[in-house]
């Protein structure tokens, strides 16, 4: 390691075939669309709780583990008064069930029409805490261990971030018997969960330039293999500064500015665009046009107060309470400059917001300022096809389409 983020320093090899090998991976498991990655995600999401159940009885049976088991669920109920404990909470479940990073909209888009999607939202967040649950029950079980063999507390093994994966971990997994098994199985499981979150976010890009850019893929790219090469060969190009000498202090600093000052800002906006701006109750006449049953009255509760309520007072207090990034510990402090650029990443996604805001307030009708208001935060968004209807000005249209790769017929009438 370098001394600071100044001094990136050389590229360290090993890393970068890493890196080069982890970008492949994530190729091959999309080259071929949506139907290769569902395959994949057969192995990468079920593989990973056979190493755990695996590790977890492991860890429970090393001695000391009690300790660590003890610290783990033996809450200190007072942090739950400090505002940052909060927004840390809400980053944590925003990066692991994936809130705000357009995966689950993207996957979700290729569901059937019909899917039971209520059912399918209690699911994963269910699987998520208990998933969460497991974890800790290792990650402590073997920090309890490690905190025995040292002689010393809990608290003072602890580390959080890339540190506890990379650093205390193999620590733990040198001093257990059969190390080396241990470590491959833990490190294929990371691998396993790595692949599923990158290339949920890969999808996104992926998906994101054909449906905007679709035209021009067509024409210049051909083929969906080419686009998805550009986009891993442009995203490995990316994290090149990460595998350098100094690359931790950027990774610490990325990952500060983007896990929870900006899904939080783009959280509220999503809601409130979804809620009240094409509104509740046309979102909940769409469930029920896919599930047969409106979403019930704490569901749309959730939409409409409870959840733009709570993101929002969770960023703003993440601005009250903010603190300037700093690594291991308190013990090295980012520089102003650094600062500025974790900012300027942060603000990549969240000017987007504001930008197209005016852009969408310039073109609307009106001859006031209120008049433009109104029509440029009136949804553009027309009725679901299926509901049999939609309002659109003063034209009538009777047609009928082909869903695809349903062979279902559905009319779409426009009545003014």
């Amino acid at each position: 390691m370098t001394e600071g983020i100044h001094d990136l320093g050389g590229i360290r090899w090993e890393l970068l075939g890493c890196l080069a090998v982890a970008w492949l991976l994530i190729y091959f498991c999309l080259w071929k669309g949506l139907k290769s990655t569902g395959k994949v995600v057969y192995v990468t999401a079920t593989l990973p709780y056979f190493l755990i159940g695996a590790f977890l009885f492991r860890a429970l049976t090393l001695e000391g583990s009690y300790q660590g088991l003890y610290f783990f669920f033996n809450p200190k109920w007072e942090l739950l008064l400090e505002a940052k404990v909060w927004v840390y909470a809400a980053a944590q479940n925003f990066n692991s069930i994936g809130i705000a990073f357009g995966s689950l909209m993207t996957f979700s888009s290729y569901n059937p029409f019909d899917n039971r999607i209520m059912y399918d939202t209690l699911i994963i967040s269910l699987t998520d805490a208990v998933t969460c649950i497991l974890a800790g029950m290792c990650v402590f079980g073997t920090l309890g261990n490690l905190a025995h063999e040292q002689n010393q507390t809990v608290e003072q093994v602890v580390s959080s971030g890339p540190g506890l994966v990379f650093v205390a971990y193999p620590q733990a997994l040198a001093k257990m018997p059969g190390a080396q098994l241990w470590a491959v199985i833990f490190f294929a499981m990371l691998l396993c969960l790595g692949i599923d979150s990158q290339f949920a976010t890969v999808e996104v890009t992926v998906t994101t330039i054909k449906d905007a850019y679709g035209h021009w893929v067509r024409k210049y790219l051909k083929r969906h293999e080419v686009l998805v090469l550009l986009v891993c060969f442009v995203s490995f190009l990316l994290g090149i500064p990460n595998i350098t000498k100094g690359g931790i202090y950027f990774f610490q600093l990325m990952d500060y500015y983007t896990a929870a000052i900006s899904l939080m800002y783009i959280a509220f906006f999503e809601v409130v665009a979804i809620v009240w701006v094409y509104g509740a109750n046309r979102l909940a006449s769409n469930v029920r046009e896919m599930t047969g049953s409106l979403p019930n009255i704490y569901i749309r509760s959730c939409w409409m107060v409870a959840s733009p309520c709570l993101i929002l007072a969770i960023w703003i207090f993440s601005l009250i309470d903010y603190e300037a990034p700093t690594y291991n510990n308190g013990q090295y402090t980012y520089p102003s400059g650094a600062i500025a650029m974790g900012w300027g990443i942060a603000s990549l996604s969240m000017i987007a917001i504001p930008a197209f805001a005016v852009i969408a307030l310039l073109n609307a009708k009106g001859d006031s300022f209120m008049q433009k208001f109104a029509a440029a935060f009136r949804s553009q968004i027309r009725e679901c096809p299926c509901c049999g209807r939609v309002l659109n000005d003063k034209h009538e249209v009777h047609y009928t389409e082909t869903l695809e790769g349903k062979g279902e017929q559905f009319r779409l009438e426009q009545f003014n």
